[in-house]
């Protein structure tokens, strides 16, 4: 998949021109907050805990965050400036803020060592996943937690099916709608469409160290499409 991998590196760069309307596209989506939140909750992680939000985009998965764990210390980095700066409006959110390239988040500053990691949508965009999945594996904490709030329906020819009718009728005439333009919004169905299946991310995941390793379902027309992927770093 050389051509996917080079549109990868592309990523931050096509965010930039949509950041304005981001939100908006989302928010008509019922359950993209709500389901930010359930992740948010199943991080399981002290209410004082200090966190990464890794690719937090606009900010929709740190106010998950916030809202879960209201007395947490929230870093949030993402390499979009243009959706940074958005994020950064939002003054409520109480995080530090920093870009940076999400396959090497210490340096940019998130050094760590965090008690939690929430990576919404970003595992699947990233150009080298197990090279990433290394670097997240030594942030955290001995006994931190982490959760892949991702896409994934590999292993689900009805749920791919359905991804698939809901990205050519809804997601892409709305970025057309909202933004002017298709390009991250197609990029987005291919990159699902080849992403691993739920097995095989968890398969991956083991690999590189992690322990205690699940996934739990969200509700809606997103179950068994999007996913909780909840992971640990042993204490020794």
């Amino acid at each position: 998949m050389p051509e996917l991998t080079a549109q990868k590196q592309k990523v931050p760069k096509a965010f930039d021109g949509i950041a304005g309307t981001y939100d908006l596209l989302t928010g008509m989506n019922p359950g993209y907050s709500k389901h930010l939140r359930m992740s948010a909750r199943r991080l399981g992680v002290p209410a004082e805990a200090t966190l990464l939000d890794l690719c937090c985009g606009t900010g929709v998965s740190t106010a998950a965050l916030r809202d879960v764990y209201p007395r947490a210390e929230i870093t949030a980095l993402d390499a979009s400036e243009g959706m940074l700066e958005k994020a950064r409006t939002k003054r409520h959110l109480r995080a530090t803020w920093l870009l940076g390239d999400a396959m090497d988040p210490a340096a940019a500053g998130a050094e760590g060592p965090y008690d939690g990691i929430l990576m919404a949508y970003g595992i699947r965009n990233v150009p080298d996943a197990d090279a990433c999945l290394e670097r997240l594996f030594a942030l955290l904490k001995p006994g931190g937690r982490i959760c892949f709030h991702e896409y994934s329906v590999a292993d689900s020819p009805v749920r791919k099916a359905v991804w698939n009718a809901v990205t050519l009728g809804v997601i892409i005439p709305g970025g057309m709608l909202t933004a002017g333009k298709t390009g991250i919004y197609r990029y987005l169905r291919r990159s699902v469409n080849e992403f691993d299946g739920v097995s095989g991310f968890e398969a991956r995941l083991q690999r590189h160290g992690f322990t205690n390793v699940h996934t739990e379902a969200m509700d809606g027309w997103q179950r068994g499409i999007v996913h909780s992927f909840l992971a640990e770093r042993p204490l020794a």
